[in-house]
Parts: structure tokens; C-alpha cells; sequence
């Protein structure tokens, strides 16, 4: 019994929802062992239906989303900088799907560098089918966790320069 989680953040991104709920989605995540999926769905206007064997539990917005990424063994999130981190310091697997509809789109650039690195897999709501189908989340590099120390030692030597 694995779990889903996925959020648009504060933005509307109903291909997300639309794609990650659809009912062939929905069977591949079956097939891969995934029975629920909780969805911040923001302002996603259309009804949401489980196939047969999933469960699925959505909201709009919420003030903090930290128990829904810490109960989940997945995240497919937007690739928006504040949940992208939230997520990797969590530990958890993230697919990140940019939002190609965005203009100025600093997305493209942040889900491309993240999956370069290692840290996530990266996709748009056209590719998500796929990029879960191939994905191999074990090999998926860990975080590095945040050194305070680095931004103290900077403001101490710009202080005494």
C-alpha cells in the first residue's frame, strides 16, 4: 500500500490533476503498487473518480502540506522552488512537472537542473505517464542537508572585511 502525493502548490495547474488522476494513471500507479493518492488540487474545477482498487482524498489549499509529504512515498509536485525543497529535505522521491503554460517559465530551468543532478525526476504533464512508468527512484541522489554554517562563516567575513 504506497502512497501519492501530489500538489500544484499556489497556482492552478489542472493538467496535473487531470493527468495524475486520469484513469489510465491511475492503473499504472496500481501497477506499480500505489493505492492512494492525495491531491492539492487548487482550484481544479472538474469531479475527481478512484478506479476500482484506489483511493483518493483531495483538497484545495492548505496552510502547510509537511504531513501530506511526510506520509507519502511519492511526491509529483510542480516545479516550483519552495515545494521542490520541501520535498528533497524530506527524503522523498519527486517528480517534478513543469508547468509549461507559465510564462517566464523559471520551472523548465529549476526541474532540469534538480533531475541533473540526480536529486529528481523531472517531466511535463504529457511525459508524467512515462517518466513514472521508467522510473527508478532508488538511484535517485539524496538532498545534501542545509550547512548553516557556510551563510554564518559568509556574513562573519563580509562583517570584518
Amino acid at each position: 500500500m504506497s502512497k501519492l502525493f501530489v500538489t500544484v502548490g499556489t497556482t492552478t495547474f489542472d493538467k496535473l490533476i487531470c493527468t495524475t488522476t486520469s484513469s489510465s494513471f491511475q492503473e499504472e500507479l496500481l501497477t506499480r503498487g500505489y493505492t492512494h493518492i492525495t491531491a492539492q488540487t487548487g482550484r481544479y474545477p472538474d469531479l475527481i473518480s478512484p478506479v476500482t482498487g484506489m483511493t483518493i482524498r483531495h483538497f484545495d489549499y492548505s496552510s502547510s502540506i509537511e504531513s501530506e509529504i511526510e506520509s507519502a512515498d511519492l511526491v509529483i509536485a510542480h516545479a516550483g522552488a519552495g515545494t521542490a525543497l520541501e520535498v528533497l529535505r524530506k527524503g522523498k522521491p519527486l517528480i517534478c512537472v513543469i508547468n509549461d503554460d507559465l510564462m517566464n517559465n523559471h520551472q523548465t530551468e529549476l526541474a532540469e537542473e534538480l533531475s541533473r543532478s540526480g536529486h529528481v525526476l523531472s517531466a511535463t504533464p504529457d511525459s508524467l505517464r512515462s517518466v513514472f512508468r521508467e522510473a527508478e527512484f532508488e538511484t535517485l541522489r539524496p538532498f545534501p542537508a542545509v550547512d548553516s554554517a557556510v551563510f554564518r562563516d559568509f556574513l562573519g567575513a563580509v562583517a570584518c572585511s
